[in-house]
């Protein structure tokens, strides 16, 4: 039976504090969606909804007539948790959607050089037949030049500053300071060569 589909729109990028049992989709109208956040593919939500009895149903969002998502906190086999007492206190944050089928997600930040970060991602894609992994992708992959990073773990999160390919670095599952270089827009992406049969996302939170 074709999934009952559901038009929305969604803020790809939210800042909110979160401790939820299940992803929850805010409508505009008030009612609430819960369940998982599958992908973001062209503009439209992929949405699993979480039922009591019996197999979920995917949704599908356009993207604005939803208030905002609030996402679960993971902390079982996800990539972490978030977490971090080495973090300076004060510092402004935001939650993105980082997509596995999206080469670059627009994080909404502009930074500048010798800014310092902090990122903290949960969460896991699917970058491949029966290949799954969390934000620290693929331990001891072997090189692949296709990669935006070749010789980085296959499907770990990356970011990058400006539009161009030059100012990469590596994130992974590290709540560390980075130390940016360039200034501009900040990207956050996932370290594969072929993304059209990739799905899921990290949720990552940046302090900056």
């Amino acid at each position: 039976m074709v999934p009952q589909r559901w038009i929305a729109r969604v803020a790809l990028i939210v800042a909110l504090p979160i401790s939820l049992q299940a992803d929850t989709l805010i409508l505009r109208d008030g009612s609430r969606v819960q369940g998982e956040l599958i992908a973001v593919r062209n503009g439209t939500i992929e949405f699993e909804e979480r039922r009591n009895f019996g197999a979920g149903r995917t949704l599908r969002f356009d993207r604005d007539e939803v208030v905002r998502i609030e996402f679960e906190t993971y902390r079982n086999n996800t990539g972490g948790s978030w977490n971090n007492l080495n973090r300076p206190t004060g510092m402004r944050e935001k939650q993105v959607v980082v997509s596995a089928d999206v080469s670059w997600n627009d994080t909404g930040i502009d930074v500048r050089p010798g800014q310092t970060v902090y990122f903290e991602s949960l969460g896991r894609v699917r970058w491949g037949r029966d290949r799954q992994d969390g934000p620290a992708g693929e331990r001891n992959s072997p090189p692949n030049p296709g990669r935006p990073m070749p010789n980085r773990n296959a499907a770990a999160l990356i970011g990058k500053i400006g539009n161009d390919s030059g100012d990469l670095f590596f994130i992974g599952d590290e709540t560390g300071a980075v130390r940016l270089r360039g200034s501009g827009r900040l990207f956050l992406g996932v370290n594969d060569d072929v993304l059209t049969d990739n799905s899921g996302n990290f949720r990552v939170v940046v302090y900056y």
